[in-house]
């Protein structure tokens, strides 16, 4: 593996080289933004985005809408990290839901474990793993959700490639992603927000600017919503759509195993 830390911090607008990383590199870099962050990532969510992040995940949920009938229903929730989208799934769903957290960053897992615990979750299980290889059966999943996670993915193409893998026939995918922002004035506001105050709060909650430096550029360079849809498209999903939150700022990607 490189040494991701030549691609860091480098003064102006970005702060990373993102597109200059290897896969290896690129892994490495999240695995080590994540353990940094990860006892504070609930919280600079709420800080980051007012809030927002837990109406984005509600309506995620919701456009899944989990049933409630007696027949089993399995989740993979990829990325998931502290189980916020997964606690939402088990308690819309019936009885019979449940879900596996699968994510690539140990602390992260470590975090969502004990909120679980903490609050009594059931039919929850994690897995350490990375979105390219996941290691679960073909077909073995009713729905995949990925929330904020998929930008950070080195091969994204191979990501949902494993996705449409682990579902069954019939099966769902749902990727809730910081996109473009398509409001005029919106989308300068945010930019300016993005460059100055996310850093800032990185710095004066988690300690860490150079994490959410990172965060920031992993946004700025993930495709827009249309040539992501193309990519879901490619991955052999059909009936792809997405539906723009707060002007843009985020998005909800929906496509079926068909």
């Amino acid at each position: 593996m490189g040494d991701p830390s030549r691609h860091g911090p480098r003064g102006g607008g970005t702060a990373f080289n993102l597109s200059a990383l290897t896969g290896d590199e690129r892994r490495g870099l999240v695995e080590g933004v994540f353990a940094r962050v990860a006892e504070r990532y609930d919280l600079m969510n709420d800080l980051m985005s007012g809030g927002l992040h837990r109406l984005w995940k509600d309506d995620l949920i919701a456009w899944l809408a989990p049933p409630k009938s007696a027949k089993p229903y399995r989740l993979i929730d990829v990325a998931g990290g502290t189980g916020d989208v997964a606690e939402r799934f088990l308690k819309a769903g019936g009885a019979a839901c449940e879900a596996v957290i699968c994510d690539l960053s140990a602390e992260m897992l470590a975090v969502g474990r004990r909120r679980a615990e903490r609050k009594g979750l059931q039919r929850l299980r994690f897995l350490r793993a990375n979105a390219e290889a996941l290691p679960l059966k073909s077909g073995c999943a009713d729905a995949y959700t990925i929330a904020f996670g998929i930008r950070n993915v080195s091969d994204r193409g191979r990501a949902l490639a494993e996705a449409y893998r682990v579902l069954k026939p019939g099966g769902r995918l749902l990727v809730l992603e910081f996109s473009q922002a398509e409001v005029p004035i919106l989308d300068t506001l945010y930019e300016r927000y993005s460059d100055t105050a996310i850093p800032a709060l990185g710095a004066a909650v988690a300690g860490d600017a150079a994490s959410y430096r990172y965060l920031v550029e992993s946004i700025r360079e993930f495709p827009d919503q249309e040539a992501f849809a193309g990519l879901i498209a490619k991955a052999g999903f059909g009936q792809v759509k997405y539906r723009n939150l707060s002007g843009g700022i985020a998005a909800i990607h929906s496509a079926w195993r068909i």
